[in-house]
């Protein structure tokens, strides 16, 4: 965790960043400084102003506009834990009653909404129609991000959705772009869903005495969710192995897709066995409405239960099985401290003859960390880019 002051015309914050020791990745980046620096130079010249901050990462923004209360919605879990954290550090700025999500999102209008800008392109555009429904008529939208990290063709995404009132200069590499509510809407918008046919060419087989047609799932998501459409070649290398590790669960044993992104592999297991538990959990909401959806879609009898949660709650009861493609880069950082976080917590949350089946990155050189956790660590399969392990406790 690395920790700095952060400097703006509302005063200072002192702001921590968890999974990082490298002091110059701060819990804030110059688009939350113009960003603060915009809303403060915008709600001087109004008065009770409701504020809406979208997507927030560490807390910067939500607790830097704290005196004006604003609400806060993030498609990412960490949000909640890293405000806790870094208000605890900021006495007088609260952390808000309410953190929303996209699986409830609020339903109130604003006077002004800051955005911080997403790297995906169809997120960006879902996110601005969303904001056209959330903006008062004489509302403004303050959006910013890095330069190098804007969407390919952000200038046409926000052209098509709103009003761009300015773009401003660039300042330490980020760009400020104040909007104003678009006709653009949600409503009957094709970008909301993508998806692929998860089949036989994707290595999916079913166990004994399974019907065929479960092998034909349909599987869509939202515009956050990696790989919406079409099956990741990590995931491809995993899914033949599913049925040997599925196979042996007892009817109703507790399965958890961790991570589970639109559900590919939690929905794998169901074909193999459909009489098993099925927990999907990701830290993405729309990740978790995307594999709500897929599951009611192929399995609508399937026992199955769905955690918004950054890896595994901590009052979960343990699985006998965890399903694991772990992701590798957050905000731009790549490593395995979010993979190391979710072994921990993998070899806290297995039965006594639980198994953690995942696949990886090579290049990441996790069959040193899985031993870290696990007594056990197998090697079940390879290609020149990753590699499936197995692993339990012994």
């Amino acid at each position: 965790m690395t920790t700095a002051v952060l400097d703006f015309p509302g005063g200072s914050l002192t702001l921590s960043r968890p999974g990082t020791d490298d002091p110059a990745l701060r819990a804030w980046s110059a688009a939350d400084e113009l960003l603060l620096q915009a809303a403060f130079d915008h709600l001087e010249t109004v008065t009770d102003a409701r504020v809406l901050v979208i997507d927030d990462q560490y807390g910067a923004l939500t607790l830097g506009l704290s005196r004006f209360a604003p609400d806060v919605v993030a498609d990412n879990a960490q949000l909640s834990a890293a405000l806790v954290t870094n208000a605890n550090q900021n006495p007088g700025n609260p952390v808000p009653a309410c953190i929303y999500s996209w699986l409830q999102p609020p339903t109130a209008s604003y006077d002004l909404i800051v955005l911080r800008i997403p790297r995906e392109a169809d997120y960006l555009a879902w996110l601005l129609r969303w904001v056209n429904g959330a903006l008062r008529p004489d509302g403004i939208m303050l959006a910013a991000g890095m330069i190098k990290h804007l969407p390919d063709r952000s200038v046409d995404v926000f052209a098509d959705a709103v009003k761009v009132r300015q773009v401003g200069r660039a300042v330490k590499k980020a760009r400020v772009i104040s909007c104003s509510r678009g006709q653009a809407t949600l409503d009957n918008w094709p970008g909301t869903w993508k998806g692929y046919e998860l089949g036989k060419g994707c290595g999916l087989t079913a166990g004994p005495g399974r019907r065929p047609e479960n092998l034909g799932i349909r599987v869509a998501a939202m515009p956050a969710v990696f790989a919406r459409e079409k099956l990741d070649i990590g995931t491809r290398l995993m899914l033949p192995h599913l049925a040997a590790a599925i196979e042996p669960c007892r009817s109703g044993a507790r399965v958890l897709d961790l991570a589970c992104g639109n559900g590919v592999l939690g929905l794998a297991a169901l074909a193999v066995k459909p009489d098993i538990e099925i927990t999907f959990s990701d830290v993405s909401s729309q990740a978790v409405l995307s594999a709500s959806r897929n599951q009611e879609a192929a399995f609508p009898g399937a026992r199955a239960f769905f955690a918004h949660s950054d890896g595994i709650a901590s009052n979960s009861e343990p699985f006998e099985r965890i399903l694991l493609n772990p992701p590798f880069h957050e905000g731009g950082v790549v490593g395995d401290h979010i993979a190391l976080r979710l072994f921990e917590q993998a070899s806290r949350n297995l039965t006594r003859t639980g198994r953690l089946l995942m696949v990886g990155n090579r290049h990441l050189g996790y069959h040193r960390s899985l031993r870290r956790f696990f007594s056990q660590v197998r090697q079940v399969d390879a290609d020149p880019k990753f590699v499936v392990f197995e692993a339990w406790r012994g």
